[in-house]
């Protein structure tokens, strides 16, 4: 996604595990779908052609027409992931769907391709969780169905595509994480890195050709060293001075690498670093996060229906799951913060306790347009590899 997402979760950019690219073999292994009457909802549209739980005649009718499909395929949704786990649980425990995880720590990448690759076959993946440029490149090569959840006009405009092709779902600030009782004063900011003592001790989640937790990474080093939304290349450089200097490592940074003490210094969203504080307190890792005040910078994932979706009503009961207050509250509680956010404040149902737990960060973040998301993924296939090689 891996996430990233592009997390080579790690999501996009996003999904901070290491990406597990998806091999040629499994993406074309099995044969295509048999052919099947997509189901018919009571005002006559088909459930691969709705466009919203009213198409159905409503979430009594889109639930009946999912539990009748009764699997879902997702992939790229690592557990330990904004709280994916418990999650994907929850709407088991909620539908009579089951839902079939495969490859949790596929990049956004891997995801498109398995969308490509697939079409037509049972084990296509029927929804995405991707970084905001490849939900973006997806919809305009019409991979995606628009379909919108019955929280739709709660989604602010400039987190959502119009037609409902994708829309945001969680998101968080680029963070570092250190662990404490490894590094004697962990650094706080991206010009911190630099300093002799954390040799060999800095990583990322994942590359940022790939994974949107890196990509992110090095769009808020390029904040922080006079770079800008319109301008990657300061922080493709930073990390190319960072590599340099050996503090940066060719190590992506996973649960397992934090828990081992291979990375001891990890940048990556804050969700996932303050995650890795609760599960590792207790196996000796004194995992401290912080959001570096030199370069702050926060995206989104986003989530979207394959246009080619093998079980087309469950996906859409999925979507309509996760932009539920329930959904939106078990992202809280993975320490992500929805994009309905600031709509349950007002309405009360954002829940307190999860929300006074959130990393403390000041100011509002902005976010880059499509036409800077795309120049900089642009600068980085082209200059990345040569910058840290």
């Amino acid at each position: 996604m891996h996430r990233a997402r592009p997390r080579p979760r790690p999501r996009a950019t996003g999904r901070a595990v290491a990406a597990l690219a998806l091999s040629t073999a499994a993406l074309t292994a099995c044969g295509a779908a048999p052919e099947e009457e997509a189901a018919t909802g009571v005002n006559g549209v088909k459930s691969t052609e709705a466009t919203s739980a009213a198409d159905f005649g409503g979430m009594e009718e889109l639930v009946a027409a999912a539990e009748k499909e009764g699997e879902l395929n997702v992939i790229a949704l690592p557990p330990d992931w904004a709280n994916y786990g418990e999650i994907i649980e929850a709407f088991q425990a909620t539908y009579k769907v089951k839902i079939k995880s495969e490859t949790p720590d596929a990049s956004s990448s891997d995801e498109i391709a398995a969308v490509k690759s697939r079409k037509g076959q049972k084990r296509a993946p029927d929804v995405l969780d991707l970084g905001i440029a490849f939900a973006r490149s997806g919809a305009a090569e019409d991979l995606f169905a628009p379909y919108k959840v019955a929280s739709w006009d709660k989604i602010p405009d400039s987190q959502k595509e119009a037609d409902g092709r994708w829309y945001n779902d969680y998101g968080g600030y680029v963070s570092i994480g250190c662990d404490a009782a490894r590094i004697t004063t962990c650094p706080e900011t991206f010009a911190d890195l630099l300093k002799p003592e954390y040799k060999g001790k800095v990583a990322l989640n994942g590359n940022p050709t790939k994974s949107g937790s890196a990509f992110g990474g090095v769009y808020a080093a390029s904040l922080a060293n006079k770079g800008s939304f319109g301008d990657i290349q300061p922080g493709i450089d930073f990390f190319g001075k960072l590599k340099k200097s050996g503090n940066f490592i060719p190590v992506e940074s996973t649960p397992a690498t934090v828990e081992k003490g291979e990375t001891p210094i990890s940048i990556d969203w804050d969700y996932l670093n303050a995650g890795y504080a609760d599960q590792f307190k207790s196996k000796g890792v004194d995992w401290q996060v912080s959001v570096p005040s030199d370069g702050v910078y926060a995206q989104f994932y986003s989530q979207a229906v394959n246009k080619d979706a093998p079980h087309p009503a469950a996906a859409r009961l999925w979507m309509e799951y996760l932009y539920s207050a329930e959904g939106q509250n078990l992202w809280l509680k993975g320490y992500a913060r929805p994009v309905l956010l600031p709509a349950m404040t007002e309405d009360g149902t954002a829940d307190k306790a999860f929300v006074a737990k959130l990393p403390k960060v000041e100011g509002t973040p902005a976010f880059p347009s499509s036409e800077e998301l795309d120049r900089a993924n642009a600068t980085l296939a082209e200059n990345w590899d040569k910058a840290v090689s």
